[in-house]
């Protein structure tokens, strides 16, 4: 079933660091986490032997250093995302001072150096969320459709296949990626009517992509009481389920 679909192979990394024992030390590490299992494929000293590398295959993750020579992790983090299937990226310094930068180029997380196992660990199920999306989709959507966002002084298309959630929010509808969250001017009722084939109506603030759902628990909200969320694919929060709707999650699980 697409709904509870997960990345069921290994993701395949670069490493980017002009040091070699960097390079080494991150292998190692890589190699002691347990899931998701994770495999150094490539390694680059620098920026032009990471591009040419990405050029040629398709990586999953790219663990990018932020001090090097010539072009810098943050002028190559911002050339990945020109790629047509760009990889997740994760900055990985010694300098802390960039991580408003590293996350405005939409870096999946930004680790320090030395690198902690459990905090690498976490970085990778970041990952892993994002990266097993595209699969969970299972070709459910047939079209290119996207959604025209505009924020500020900015208008952005957002692909519909990347959307979990419409939720309402007083005036305004949050739109949910496992990347970032965008706001969105219109009617909850309007998309659900649009969307009904991919999004379902878990409560009446919000809708859910079909696809995405993982999972049905117990769970205590402050408004709501106690009730049962859905947890999706690609965001760690949890979405509550009205009483009337929660029979349908449950058969939509259960497919």
């Amino acid at each position: 079933m697409t709904a509870t679909a997960t990345l069921s192979r290994r993701l395949q990394v670069m490493v980017v660091d002009d040091e070699t024992l960097a390079r080494s030390r991150l292998r190692t590490l890589l190699g002691e986490c347990s899931l998701p299992g994770a495999d150094v494929v490539a390694e680059a000293a620098n920026a032009s032997q990471a591009l040419e590398i990405l050029r040629g295959r398709r990586l999953d993750v790219v663990f990018l250093d932020i001090h090097m020579p010539g072009a810098d992790g943050l002028a190559i983090a911002q050339t990945l995302k020109t790629l047509p299937q760009p990889p997740v990226v994760i900055f990985v310094t010694a300098h802390a001072e960039h991580a408003l930068q590293a996350f405005e180029l939409e870096a999946t997380d930004y680790l320090t150096k030395p690198v902690r196992l459990e905090r690498l660990q976490a970085a990778l199920q970041k990952a892993e969320r994002l990266v097993a999306i595209p699969y969970g989709l299972g070709g459910v959507f047939a079209s290119e459709e996207v959604l025209v966002i505009h924020e500020r002084h900015r208008t952005e298309r957002v692909p519909l296949q990347q959307v979990l959630y419409f939720k309402a929010e007083l005036k305004y509808i949050t739109v949910r990626t496992a990347a970032r969250s965008y706001i969105l001017d219109g009617s909850l009722n309007d998309l659900e009517a649009k969307y009904a084939e991919h999004y379902l109506r878990i409560h009446r603030n919000a809708i859910v992509a079909r696809w995405a759902v993982r999972a049905l628990e117990k769970h205590y909200d402050a408004e709501e009481g106690e009730g049962w969320a859905v947890r999706l694919l690609g965001v760690d929060e949890l979405l509550f389920v009205s009483r009337r709707q929660l029979a349908t999650v449950r058969g939509l699980i259960a497919q």
